[in-house]
């Protein structure tokens, strides 16, 4: 309670509501960006060979990121980890507050998948590097 007897809450102010997880699906998007620049030279184009696709389309992501694959690398992991904190924390918020955005369900399944194929890119770029 403050001098006029109101009392102090947590929620945010009505001009300042933005969607919950917002940050961890943008940190999950650069740190997924990052992973793939990091693996587009060597462990992805044989991940899709095995599947059947053509890689000739890699090459211009090869040769931008290859300078840069291991400044890519930190990027990456710290996107993820970023995302994958932010992510564990939302999960964690049993309510959302009230006036704010919540995600739904879609986005937060998104943003796992999301995760989840950055760390294989990741393991991709660094293995077969």
């Amino acid at each position: 309670m403050d001098g006029q007897g109101a009392i102090m809450t947590d929620t945010p102010a009505s001009g300042s509501s933005r969607a919950v997880g917002a940050g961890s699906v943008l940190l999950t998007l650069g740190g997924l960006a990052a992973a793939f620049g990091v693996a587009s030279c060597c462990g992805l184009p044989f991940l899709l060979a095995t599947a059947g696709l053509g890689t000739a389309w890699l090459t211009g992501f090869a040769l931008l990121a290859a300078p840069h694959r291991s400044i890519l690398l930190i990027v990456g992991v710290v996107g993820l980890a970023g995302g994958a904190v932010l992510f564990w924390r939302q999960q964690r918020i049993a309510a959302c507050a009230p006036g704010a955005f919540c995600t739904g369900p879609a986005v937060r399944n998104l943003t796992l998948a999301g995760l989840l194929a950055g760390l294989v890119l990741l393991y991709l770029g660094y293995a077969y590097a």
